[in-house]
């Protein structure tokens, strides 16, 4: 979805004034929490019946524009009262990337294959039983991947106003509302095409053509994977995009990367690809660093909280 959108702004940046510079700019830096958007969003309707898969799709959609409708004029409002609050709240941002990137990564460790699965098929039995409110239950499911769709959308909309915070007034507030919307319909529409593939593999697969067979049957083996991929790629993006924002914003950070980034610079007939690549995983090695730190922080707050509570009890 982002290379989508990334082509389509470098074919009207050229013919776009400093607002639609400034907006690719913005959806560049915000990519890397889009795989993870996307893997979140689209495993928020898994387990719904298929008739109503477009409907919840449609009503989180709709839930994200409110959610940018509060976001960005607060966001606004922020650079024009506060503008010093901008870095900081960029970096709280990239370390909550980074945390929840190895907060997932640690859930693989903590968690075996067997209890993931015995989880899911728990969860699947209870949508099945006739007791279930299945009106409640699909609320219930929209209201959390709205809330879900709140913070990423927090991330996209500070990362943003990190890039525009110099620029005037309307330029701001333009690039915000075009970052908004091209998120909300590029993810959307994205998770609305991966929850129906194999609605259209099974379609494709009752036509005579062989050829349409064959595709019905690529979509069908193909989605399982196509979800994963998206959420693996979204973990590692998000540990690139936290640990760049963490590099770019804390100078002592900046500096070590430049100096090995220099020093691969100098690799002879690959220096330049080097120095990029180098500079790429030093960024993913301090995001991976930054979510522990910050992991075995809150982990250590929460017990620390949960004895506070169990010795008053």
């Amino acid at each position: 979805m982002a290379t989508g959108l990334l082509l389509l702004l470098d074919d009207i940046a050229s013919i776009m004034d400093d607002v639609a510079a400034l907006t690719k700019v913005s959806v560049e830096k915000t990519a890397g929490v889009l795989g993870d958007d996307l893997a979140l969003n689209a495993h928020q309707v898994s387990g719904v019946e298929a008739n109503r898969e477009l409907p919840i799709v449609w009503a989180v959609a709709k839930g994200s524009m409110v959610n940018k409708a509060i976001l960005i004029p607060g966001a606004v409002l922020l650079s024009s009262v506060a503008p010093f609050a901008i870095t900081p709240l960029m970096v709280v941002g990239g370390a909550y990337l980074c945390f929840e990137g190895f907060e997932k990564i640690a859930h693989k460790f903590l968690h075996s294959k067997q209890e993931d699965e015995a989880h899911h098929h728990q969860h699947q039995e209870i949508l099945r039983t006739e007791e279930i409110d299945v009106a409640a239950a699909e609320k219930e499911k929209i209201n959390g991947a709205v809330r879900t769709d709140f913070i990423l959308s927090a991330e996209i909309i500070v990362l943003s106003l990190g890039i525009v915070e110099n620029s005037p007034f309307s330029t701001r507030v333009l690039v915000l509302v075009g970052v908004g919307i091209l998120m909300t319909i590029g993810v959307y529409g994205l998770v609305a095409v991966i929850v129906k593939l194999d609605d259209l593999g099974m379609y494709l697969k009752t036509k005579k053509n062989a050829m349409a067979q064959k595709t019905g049957g690529f979509l069908l083996l193909s989605a399982p994977y196509l979800m994963k991929f998206l959420s693996v790629a979204g973990t590692v993006a998000m540990f690139l995009v936290g640990g760049g924002i963490l590099v770019h914003k804390i100078k002592f950070l900046h500096h070590w990367v430049e100096d090995v980034s220099h020093l691969a610079s100098n690799i002879p007939g690959i220096g330049g690809f080097a120095e990029k690549v180098s500079g790429m995983l030093m960024e993913t090695l301090i995001g991976l660093a930054a979510g522990a730190i910050v992991l075995l922080a809150v982990t250590l707050i929460r017990l620390g909280f949960s004895r506070r509570v169990d010795s008053k009890a």
